[in-house]
């Protein structure tokens, strides 16, 4: 907790979103992702989420991702939430999301979200600075992974100093993700960062909140 504090001067990683952003800029500073093994029932921890903050859908595998998108959308829209949907523009459109998330393999398809939605939020998944080059046409990019991550538990992290290397060189705004938590925020103190998105960290805090 008091590792938070001293890098962004907030307690918890939800405080994120309460900050101040300069005029005109849509692009939450917190983001929660779903994930259909770690956190199958995400509407707990999106409503435990402030006003201001994010919601990127992915559940890529559940048989019932329509519905819950659904069922998202409209807790998203009554919170002032931004709601993504990770790659699926149909249903992106379907449900009114705000715009959509495409993993790295769907960079490629950036430019032609942009013709069609102009006012759509369009993120990408990069892991690695070709891909964050690629991507440049985008709102922004998650980059990953930052630490070690139960998602991935196969892949090298990227560590805060590469990692920081490729967001001082990025031309687009760089989320951090990948093992995100208050513990170790202390190490991207300094980092040119639009924001944290976190899957186990946010579930951790509503578990926490509903706890108390």
């Amino acid at each position: 907790m008091r590792a938070i504090r001293d890098l962004y001067g907030l307690r918890t990683l939800s405080d994120l979103a309460r900050r101040r952003k300069p005029p005109l800029c849509r692009l939450p500073r917190l983001w929660l992702l779903t994930d259909e093994r770690r956190l199958p029932d995400p509407l707990p921890a999106v409503r435990a989420l402030p006003r201001g903050a994010g919601v990127i859908f992915r559940h890529y595998g559940d048989p019932k991702r329509a519905a819950l998108a659904a069922r998202l959308a409209r807790l998203c829209r009554a919170r002032g939430l931004a709601l993504l949907i990770a790659g699926d523009g149909r249903l992106a459109a379907a449900v009114g999301a705000d715009g959509i998330h495409l993993p790295e393999a769907l960079a490629g398809q950036i430019a032609g979200w942009r013709r069609r939605r102009r006012r759509w939020l369009v993120t990408v998944a990069v892991h690695g600075g070709a891909a964050l080059s690629k991507a440049r046409l985008a709102d922004a990019a998650l980059l990953s992974p930052v630490f070690a991550t139960a998602s991935h538990p196969g892949a090298t992290p990227l560590g805060p100093l590469r990692f920081a290397a490729l967001a001082c060189r990025s031309r687009l705004p760089v989320i951090a993700l990948g093992g995100i938590a208050v513990g170790n925020l202390r190490r991207l103190s300094g980092i040119r960062l639009a924001g944290i998105a976190a899957i186990g960290a946010l579930a951790a805090q509503t578990a926490e909140v509903q706890c108390n």
